[in-house]
């Protein structure tokens, strides 16, 4: 059986600047939804970008949400999660939308997306399954900036 242990700060925000895609989990009026999405971490925050009618944009601002990437290798039971919780808040400032505009990457569905949220890393947790591996190592895909 592997051993569940715990992951640094550090370690998580190491691997949250490393990703591309997480799940933003998010509660509304008919329920919780859970949505897939690219990301970026902009001032030490993750931020997203979605369209302002979407669910996200719609019950997103000012809620509290949380943001969650992973990764698993399956044959050989590693993986690990990293959960960010924080209170969503528009992203205003001129000068750090055209920044973003070219750092969060591109959303794999088609539409068009103009709202970008900022989820602050108020609470930041993460886990691992079993230790001696590179947690960085098997990655899918790693950011390049």
């Amino acid at each position: 059986m592997t051993d569940l242990l715990e992951l640094s700060r550090s370690e998580c925000e190491g691997l949250l600047r490393l990703g591309v895609v997480g799940r933003v989990a998010i509660a509304t009026p008919t329920g919780p939804h859970i949505l897939p999405l690219n990301y970026a971490i902009s001032r030490g925050d993750v931020v997203v970008c979605t369209s302002p009618y979407s669910v996200l944009g719609t019950y997103g601002r000012d809620s509290l949400l949380a943001f969650e990437i992973d990764h698993f290798d399956h044959p050989r039971h590693h993986g690990w999660s990293v959960v960010v919780r924080g209170r969503a808040a528009a992203v205003e400032d001129p000068e750090e939308l055209s920044t973003l505009v070219k750092v969060v990457p591109r959303p794999w569905a088609g539409g068009s997306r103009s709202l970008f949220l900022r989820i602050p890393l108020t609470e930041v947790t993460g886990r691992r399954l079993g230790a001696g591996w590179d947690l960085e190592q098997d990655l899918p895909v790693h950011r390049v900036m």
